[in-house]
Order: structure tokens, then sequence, then C-alpha cells
């Protein structure tokens, strides 16, 4: 897979964990374990795209 498919792929999924996690935010029966399970695996997505961007700009 290219890096800028691969990066595309990352910030897709980045997009809609951020809308899940919008989403979840207006129902006040979330549960609290599941919204930090989306706010962790939000966090690795975003890393993951930052690493990827950082080793782009060094070559």
């Amino acid at each position: 897979m290219a890096l800028s498919a691969h990066l595309a792929e990352l910030s897709e999924r980045h997009r809609v964990l951020e809308q899940k996690l919008a989403e979840a935010l207006t129902h006040p029966s979330i549960d609290n374990l599941e919204l930090s399970q989306l706010k962790r695996e939000k966090l690795k997505l975003k890393d993951a795209i930052n690493k990827l961007k950082e080793g782009q700009t060094e070559h």
C-alpha cells in the first residue's frame, strides 16, 4: 500500500472515530469505558498519522 493511501485510510478512520465520539457525547447514557476506548483509539490513530507524516518530511 502506498504511503499516501495508508495516510488517507488512517485519516478516514480517525474522522469516523471523531464522529462516533461526538455522537456518543450527546447521549447521557454513554458508558465511560466505551468513551475511554474511543478516545484511546482516536489518539492511537492520530499518533500513527503524525509518525507517518514525520517520516515523509525526513525524506
